[in-house]
């Protein structure tokens, strides 16, 4: 019996993700014929503190983004190394995959290639025992459907527009049912959509699917979002409240390279501020607007002001860490330590290996943080993650807008499991 849980077969080929650009595919088999498949997500806003995805850099090739050398380290070299490994011991993979790699950032070998290999041995695991990968990962205690934090309005690197603010999220309440935040959710989004048509604005979409028109201001999308759930039959603070990804870092580094250092340019519309300023700017906008939720609103490196911002706004809002934490436990721990968040994105790729992923979101939550597990803006039909969150009874998830098959595959698969769950 044990032979037939051996690996036998690692394969990984070059597919594309939802921008069209090169990602990773793995493909997961043991002696008996289980399979495992697995796609790997791509940012384009993305922390210095990330596991590295590997890149080929050959710009006669997909203008440099292509995969080859993640996929051969894969097929050559992690392949050698996992075959005939109990398909089972996905920790004990996990560790072999990082000592392989045997670098900090896991450059030598890829992130890519390396998260790929590690999800695609726990879904030839679930499959072996033909079991869904949630109650695989989960167990009995797999049992509640997460909040969704649906980014309908884009900007900053996710849009080719005038809004700076990266997203623009809304959050139902949490007293309904998967199903009903959904429903929701889509009819605010169609009444975005019919608002911005009649100020004669574009409805075209962002790498998220949320709306990217140009307008006034960040603060005119928010407006925009009001009418919509007022005009969708919702009331905006009791049924509805909003979220916002600021995706600070870029803003920071905008106004480094205008040698404004310690500063955050809103380089759009040409503001510029300072981190207290920064912060001045988020507690006006959250006593006149139902936002409960602010991500990365400072840089990745600026933890005297994250720590300042978390004493004045961390008992109103959930200040979430994404660029600043990358999922990395030894981060987290940093913020910890300092009080500084109170919530933290989770993103597979930010870290590199399911067992990384799940020490981070256990100690996240045994010391309070509220956890978010989050899509990246190039993503897959690989529905994985949606798998994840009801396998850890994750609180909230940020798939992206109701639009476009890579962001609602993965919140039709929770409808699924909703149904399941009955």
């Amino acid at each position: 019996m044990n032979n037939e849980l051996e690996i036998t077969d690692v394969k990984a080929l070059e597919v594309l993700d939802s921008r069209g650009n090169p990602t990773v595919e793995v493909i997961v088999k043991t002696a008996f014929g289980d399979v495992g498949k697995a796609i790997v997500p791509s940012g384009a806003s993305t922390g210095r503190y990330e596991a590295v995805e590997l890149r080929d850099k050959d710009e006669k090739r997909y203008n440099g983004k292509g995969v080859t050398k993640a996929v051969e380290n894969v097929n050559k070299v992690i392949k050698n190394e996992i075959i005939g490994m109990n398909v089972y011991n996905q920790e004990k993979i996990d560790k072999r995959l990082i000592e392989i790699d045997g670098t900090e950032n896991k450059e030598r070998i890829g992130a890519n290639a390396i998260l790929g290999v590690s999800l695609a041995v726990a879904k030839a695991a679930a499959n072996s025992l033909d079991m869904d990968l949630y109650k695989y990962i989960g167990g009995i205690n797999g049992t509640k459907l997460p909040t969704p934090m649906l980014n309908i309005l884009n900007g900053g690197k996710h849009a080719s527009n005038n809004i700076n603010i990266q997203e623009f999220m809304i959050v139902p309440s949490k007293d309904k049912k998967f199903s009903e935040k959904m429903q929701m959710s889509v009819e605010i989004y169609k009444e975005l959509k019919s608002v911005l048509e009649n100020k004669h604005k574009h409805t075209g979409v962002g790498d998220e699917g949320g709306f990217a028109p140009d307008l006034d201001g960040d603060e005119e999308a928010l407006k925009c979002i009001l009418e919509a759930i007022g005009k969708a039959g919702y009331r905006a603070g009791e049924d509805v409240n909003l979220a916002l990804d600021v995706a600070a870092t870029e803003m920071y580094e905008e106004a480094k390279a205008k040698k404004e250092e310690g500063k955050y340019y809103f380089w759009k519309t040409g503001q510029l501020k300072t981190a207290d300023e920064m912060i001045e700017y988020y507690d006006d906008i959250t006593r006149r607007y139902p936002i409960i939720s602010i991500e990365d609103p400072l840089a990745e490196d600026d933890w005297d002001a994250w720590k300042k911002l978390t004493d004045s706004l961390g008992k109103k809002i959930k200040i979430v860490g994404d660029d600043l934490f990358v999922t990395n436990k030894l981060r987290l721990e940093k913020g910890v330590k300092n009080n500084i968040a109170n919530s933290i994105l989770i993103k597979l790729n930010q870290i590199g290996t399911l067992t990384e992923t799940l020490e981070t979101i256990k100690y996240a939550k045994e010391n309070g943080y509220e956890v978010i597990i989050s899509h990246r803006s190039g993503e897959t039909e690989d529905t994985t993650i949606s798998d994840l969150v009801v396998a850890l009874n994750i609180e909230k998830v940020k798939f992206g807008a109701p639009c476009r098959t890579d962001r609602v595959c993965k919140y039709n698969r929770l409808l699924e499991l909703e149904s399941d769950l009955k």
